[in-house]
């Protein structure tokens, strides 16, 4: 029953900026590590930017210095800021997460997605 929901995508025209979030809700016990990946048509699947319950975060060479990975642990939210956007980040971002949704295991979690799509 534990879900990623993204929000926040939509047109922007390069240069402009988007912040997206992911409100994981559900049965939820904690929350190790969320993060942002994408895809655009015709590639493959790769890591945005990511964050562990330590704060340690980690970002792809493309989007170093134009994204911010932040998190509230009270709302089990993630937060992607995109500033300087191009053309290149058009792609569809999708929302991942290691939970805990009991004490016993954790699974990994994915969001449907939201489009970004950059162009003037």
């Amino acid at each position: 029953q534990v879900q990623l929901v993204e929000s926040g995508g939509g047109l922007v025209q390069p240069g402009g900026s988007l912040r997206l979030s992911c409100a994981a809700s559900g049965s939820i016990f904690s929350i190790n590590a969320m993060g942002w990946y994408r895809q655009a048509p015709g590639k493959q699947r790769e890591l945005v930017a990511s964050i562990t319950s330590g704060g340690e975060t980690n970002y792809a060479d493309s989007v170093k210095g134009r994204a911010t990975i932040s998190r509230d642990n009270a709302k089990n939210t993630v937060y992607l800021q995109m500033n300087s956007l191009k053309p290149e980040d058009t792609a569809v971002y999708l929302c991942n997460a290691f939970i805990v949704p009991h004490i016993l295991y954790v699974r990994n979690y994915w969001g449907k997605g939201t489009l970004v799509t950059v162009s003037s």
